[in-house]
């Protein structure tokens, strides 16, 4: 690289193989990573007599450069890097064209060096940036080709912009060609809307009146700026609403690199992580979303010109006239404590928030893998179910092994324990495309239903009681139970038959509507009710199977002995048979709540799969074994994606295996506690 004058930019290619280096003698020079080869050699169109006095990149990824001169116009040019076999030998051959032509746009009309540029392509436009001292120049372009006859013509249009009173050390434009950035002065950020051009506002950027900004750069996106100050330090900004609901320039995060000024920072291509340099030569290794600052470690004597290759496993700095190569293992930067279970303040969000969205058809996608609402939603479906499940399961299991008459018992009790064998495949697919649907139209029918069922039981138990006592000596002792199922299947059929009647005495025709535009809820057709009707529906063999045997375990003497004292059956039930059986169950419900937690096909066919964190009965969740179900056969093998879902599954794996080990506990010191009975 000998007579190629003092670098500006480097950059390397995909497969590491190929750098490029942008000099202040207005040339481009390709060379072999490996060795430091010479490749080829461009000479950028720039007129006799004039020198370059800036460069600018496009966003992270992009191979858009823009190059300022010193008569006050802009060189824009792309490079690339075609691949080829010839002989079955991988030869890159590079090369460099102009999208704009090799004539260089004019900015400043005056002639003035273009001290900062920036430019960014958005579709067929342009937007090109440059300022001299306080003052900017912005051109828009816009590239029209005649069908007929391919020509392409360029609409030009300069856009003016409130001026400033400080002295410009960088600029940025959003990709969306929203926003312009201009760090000025010390530490001051002017933001300004291209689509309406005005300011949007003046920000400070650094407390410390001390301190300066030495450094910055876009994060992949172009959404972030990341800003190094005089003190070591580094800041991630972001537009976002503010509780106005107005768009501001919000700081999100810091990270200490160390006392040093900050000289260099640059992005990944493919992740929100960036590299840094200081004026001690120590390099920064950072990630974003995670706030992890992954490594500091000296690597040059001094300031240098970073690049980083689009696979971020390759580091360059150029630093005294020598190249520094270095390799970088940095595979999971985006996974921390606080990007897994804390809020995080993500690109485009107002706030912080828990967020899953692991993938996205965009490459500059940041990964929001929370697993918080995950867990949430596992501890919502479980709660729901066993809110339905646990009461009957365990009523059902009392009546059924203290009252009902032992050829009753034996007709029931296997019935009861059959409904365990059912797939929940099949409850999930009754759910989901037959109970929901069902559930949004009959919804007044659904919680009558609900409501009644226990009211009307209690009447007909009340209106046999008054019954006179020939007529209710004809029914065998413990088969009683055997009346409930007429007056359930009345109870049932008059509140789905009163549905429609309900919705429109009460709720304007349409209760789902009324439950939106009234209460202001959120109603999903998959939604946790649906979740704990059938989910519910597949614990209750569960409990109901254990508590029972617990139940009828009690030795028949404590019970006789009970009623031999004076006891009523009542108050052998509740203080004697119930304690006794305590333990057992208890351990039912445990065993219940296992199950629920770690359900996979109802949840994943019946929720609608939202991984959001509200206990809203009407709103779906996503719970840990549905979402590893779902993502893990489209994750990548070994990437953090496919991690993370494992992680998940040990998170299962511990809540499971810490509720379990409470239980036995629990279990034993009832067991202790009431063994003397």
């Amino acid at each position: 690289m000998q007579d190629a004058g003092k670098p500006l930019m480097i950059a390397l290619e995909e497969q590491n193989m190929v750098g490029l280096r942008i000099s202040d003698k207005g040339q481009a020079l390709f060379f072999a990573t490996e060795d430091g080869k010479e490749l080829k050699r461009v000479d950028l169109p720039i007129p006799a007599g004039v020198s370059i006095a800036s460069i600018g990149e496009d966003q992270p990824g992009t191979p858009l450069v823009t190059v300022g001169l010193s008569n006050g116009s802009a060189l824009i040019l792309h490079y690339s890097y075609k691949v080829t076999y010839p002989d079955n030998v991988k030869t890159i051959t590079p090369a460099i064209d102009y999208p704009y032509g090799e004539t260089p746009l004019s900015l400043d009309e005056q002639g003035r060096p273009l001290e900062h540029v920036s430019a960014s392509i958005a579709d067929s436009s342009l937007i090109l940036a440059g300022s001299t001292g306080s003052q900017l120049h912005v051109l828009s372009l816009k590239q029209e080709e005649n069908m007929l006859t391919g020509e392409t013509t360029n609409e030009q249009a300069r856009i003016e912009l409130p001026q400033m009173t400080e002295a410009v050390k960088a600029i940025f434009i959003d990709p969306r060609q929203q926003w312009l950035y201009v760090i000025n002065g010390r530490a001051q950020a002017d933001v300004f809307s291209l689509r309406d051009k005005s300011l949007n506002g003046r920000y400070k950027l650094l407390e410390d009146a001390n301190a300066e900004v030495t450094a910055s750069t876009q994060l992949v996106g172009g959404i972030s700026l990341v800003i190094g100050n005089s003190k070591g330090g580094l800041a991630q900004w972001f537009m976002a609403r503010d509780t106005d609901g107005e768009l501001r320039l919000q700081h999100i995060r810091d990270f200490q690199m160390g006392t040093a000024p900050i000289v260099d920072i640059t992005a990944e291509q493919r992740r929100k992580g960036f590299i840094a340099l200081d004026a001690t030569g120590h390099l920064g290794v950072f990630h974003s979303t995670a706030h992890r600052t992954l490594l500091v470690e000296p690597v040059a004597q001094g300031p240098g010109v970073l690049a980083m290759s689009p696979r971020a496993n390759r580091i360059f700095i150029e630093e005294g006239g020598k190249l520094l190569p270095m390799g970088l293992d940095n595979p999971h930067p985006e996974v921390s404590w606080s990007a897994l279970w804390d809020k995080v303040w993500y690109e485009n969000y107002d706030s912080p928030k828990y967020v899953w969205q692991s993938t996205a058809s965009n490459t500059d996608f940041e990964p929001k893998l929370s697993l918080a609402p995950l867990t949430f939603g596992t501890l919502k479906a479980a709660f729901y179910a066993m809110l339905l499940a646990a009461p009957i399961a365990i009523a059902a299991a009392i009546y059924t092994a203290y009252f009902m008459a032992p050829g009753m018992r034996r007709k029931v009790k296997p019935v009861i324990e059959l409904m365990e064998a059912m797939p929940t495949v099949i409850l999930g697919f009754f759910a989901g495309l037959f109970l929901a649907p069902y559930l949004e139209g009959h919804l007044p029918g659904i919680f009558s239903l609900l409501l009644m069922t226990p009211i009307g039981i209690l009447v007909a138990g009340f209106a046999w009681s008054r019954l006179p006592e020939g007529i209710r000596l004809r029914v065998p002792d413990g088969w009683e139970s055997a009346i409930l199922i007429p007056v359930i299947l009345l109870v049932g059929w008059f509140s789905l038959f009163m549905s429609p009647h309900l919705e429109n005495w009460f709720f304007q025709g349409d209760m789902r509507l009324w439950i939106t535009n009234d209460l202001g809820i959120t109603y999903d057709q998959r939604n946790a009710l649906v979740v704990g009707l059938a989910m519910g529906f597949a614990v209750i063999p569960n409990i109901y199977s254990i508590a029972e045997d617990a139940v009828f375990s009690v030795p028949r003497g404590l019970t006789l002995g009970s009623l031999a004292l004076g006891a009523t059956p009542w108050q052998t039930l509740t203080r004697v048979v119930i304690l006794t059986a305590s333990p057992g169950i208890f351990s039912a419900l445990m065993i219940g709540m296992g199950r629920a937690v770690g359900e996979t096909m109802i949840v994943l066919m019946a929720t609608g799969n939202t991984p959001i964190m509200d206990m809203n009965l009407f709103e779906g969740m996503r719970t840990l074994a549905a979402n590893v179900a779902v993502e893990m056969p489209e994750s990548e093998v070994g990437g953090s994606h496919y991690r993370v879902l494992f992680l998940a599954a040990l998170v299962l794996l511990m809540f499971t295996f810490v509720m379990n080990t409470v239980a036995e506990l629990i279990r034993q010191r009832l067991r202790k506690k009431y063994s003397s009975l």
